[in-house]
């Protein structure tokens, strides 16, 4: 058998004739890559917890609720997913360094900066304090301000620093706290919705308001000798109201007992008067009959006062009438013969 090497090559020339170029190797390997990205790309997952703003070519073209939702692939429409659920914080003075069960904080020179006021009466206090929010609009809060933290941040201290200078020293620490985070909500929610952020301030919370470092020792001295003139206060209105109800109850009991003895006077009064009358009507009607009445009368009240009476005759030894020890009449003794009982 002969061998022919240029039929050989013919052979091998005609074999790789027959095979495709590698470019269009290359072609489909970057089609089916497109492919891939566009299937990869034409849809999204919204999350539970916010909305997203799709946007074409940069247009806001709408709104999308959480789930799952399709866009135009490679970019021609592009999905941003803002946090509508949840509940946003700045916190001011103060650092969250670490939170769980029990948080950590932390402070620095920024955070005094922040915290550092002064008050109506020209005192200084130390304020920190949180701001709770949430993203109402997402449109309005990803166009509308550039710088949204610290657009919020510079909002809050401004207003904080307003109200607490309107206030004085000793309200801001002790008593004015719920008013003054009410105050700030309200300012700061008319503020934010002046340039038109998209967000509602749900909460405005006082940490902890104290005066400086440095005045923190006069300043306890100070809520000391407040807290006992507290307690002597308490203390005095407590004998107050015992003493009181009882000097009241003796004062009515005496004004009572005076209304009474007057009354019973006055009855009296009328009594006898009613008396005297009917007395000098019966005296007017028969004069005789009514004194020896009253004369009668007058003898049998004063009868048993008498030690004794006796009947005295001419020529004759006194005779006991009534022998009245214990004011009760005796039987009289029988006169003697020829002795004669008169009387008095």
């Amino acid at each position: 058998m002969k061998f022919d090497i240029d039929d050989v090559m013919r052979k091998l020339q005609g074999g790789a004739a027959k095979r495709p170029p590698i470019g269009r190797w290359l072609l489909l390997a970057v089609v089916a890559v497109v492919v891939l990205v566009g299937i990869f790309s034409c849809y999204y997952t919204v999350e539970p917890e916010g909305r997203a703003v799709v946007k074409r070519f940069g247009r806001v073209v709408k709104v999308v609720e959480p789930g799952l939702h399709f866009k135009w692939p490679f970019g021609i429409e592009t999905a941003q997913f803002v946090p509508t659920e949840r509940v946003l914080k700045e916190e001011f003075g103060f650092r969250t360094a670490q939170a769980a069960r029990r948080s950590s904080y932390r402070s620095g020179s920024q955070a005094q900066e922040e915290s550092l006021m002064l008050t109506g009466d020209l005192n200084v206090v130390d304020v920190e304090w949180v701001v709770q929010y949430r993203i109402r609009d997402p449109e309005q809060y990803l166009h509308n301000v550039r710088d949204r933290e610290d657009t919020i941040r510079d909002v809050a201290e401004a207003v904080m620093r307003r109200v607490v200078g309107n206030r004085l020293a000793s309200d801001v620490l002790t008593v004015g706290r719920v008013a003054i985070a009410a105050e700030v909500r309200l300012e700061m929610q008319e503020v934010l919705d002046s340039y038109e952020m998209g967000l509602q301030i749900t909460g405005v919370e006082l940490q902890d308001v104290t005066p400086p470092d440095p005045v923190k020792p006069a300043f306890n001295q100070v809520n000391e000798a407040r807290q006992q003139k507290e307690r002597l206060v308490n203390l005095a209105e407590t004998e107050r109201n015992k003493v009181l109800p009882r000097a009241e109850g003796e004062a009515a009991q005496t004004i009572a007992e005076a209304e009474a003895y007057a009354t019973e006077r006055i009855n009296q009064a009328k009594g006898e008067t009613a008396r005297f009358t009917a007395l000098f009507n019966k005296y007017a009607q028969a004069p005789e009959v009514t004194k020896q009445r009253m004369y009668l009368e007058t003898l049998d009240e004063l009868g048993p006062q008498f030690g004794g009476v006796y009947v005295i005759g001419s020529g004759t030894s006194p005779l006991p009438l009534f022998n009245l020890p214990n004011g009760q009449n005796a039987t009289p003794p029988v006169p003697a013969s020829g002795q004669r009982k008169e009387q008095p």
